[in-house]
């Protein structure tokens, strides 16, 4: 009696820890945490575009879908900054070292291809382009047009549809985004988007790794119409 006793005890002892232990969150780096407030409070702070407004219901209506958008960058874009396949992917690329300037002969070839070459192959069919194209079929369906991940320097390192570049570096969507390694929230305007045949706007923010640092940058074609 006693043995089967103890043995109900230890098996109680351990099916307590187990429940302990599911009930625990993950820690998260106090960095992390610093960066996905500043991203949400610039989300939050973003003013609508009303430049090319005409009428005061043209106003009220891009203001009302700034405020969608703005619900869903917080809510849904924000959190995929820290994307365990995004975050492996480009700190794999990263540590290859390429130069700029091989990231620029490369970005010249990509632009002048007449044909599909090898690495535009590699980066539509890549782990980081299955994660894309999962997340905009599973987690963010139908409000996904052109989206795509870059390293440290602004180079493509996974696509869901083909870019018409390479290299992003010279462009705001990189810069200010990436922000020198600090991070940033870059909301550009609404445009026709050819690779994808749609109307979308473009949402940019930085990738973060799980110590907090800003490793590279990933650019959403949000369909703004469809939120």
């Amino acid at each position: 009696m006693k043995t089967k006793h103890v043995l109900v005890w230890i098996a109680f002892a351990v099916l307590t820890s187990v429940l302990l232990a599911a009930d625990e969150e993950p820690k998260v780096n106090p960095k992390v945490t610093a960066l996905l407030e500043q991203l949400t409070k610039a989300a939050a702070e973003a003013a609508p575009d009303l430049s090319e407004a005409k009428t005061d219901d043209e106003k009220k209506q891009l203001t009302e879908s700034h405020a969608k958008l703005q619900k869903f960058i917080t809510e849904k874009l924000i959190p995929l900054c820290t994307n365990p396949v995004f975050v492996k992917e480009t700190a794999a690329q990263n540590a290859k070292g390429v130069s700029l300037d091989e990231i620029k002969k490369i970005d010249e070839q990509w632009q002048k291809a007449e044909e599909e070459l090898p690495i535009h192959k590699e980066k539509l069919n890549n782990t980081c382009a299955a994660e894309i194209k999962r997340l905009a079929k599973e987690v963010l369906p139908n409000l996904i047009g052109e989206c795509f991940v870059m390293d440290n320097q602004g180079a493509n390192v996974g696509q869901n549809v083909m870019t018409s570049d390479y290299w992003q570096g010279d462009e705001p969507k990189w810069q200010k985004s990436f922000n020198e390694g600090k991070g940033g929230l870059i909301i550009e305007k609404r445009k026709y988007d050819k690779s994808t045949d749609s109307v979308d706007q473009k949402v940019s923010l930085p990738i973060i790794d799980p110590e907090g640092n800003v490793i590279g940058a990933v650019c959403w074609g949000v369909k703004v119409d469809k939120l």
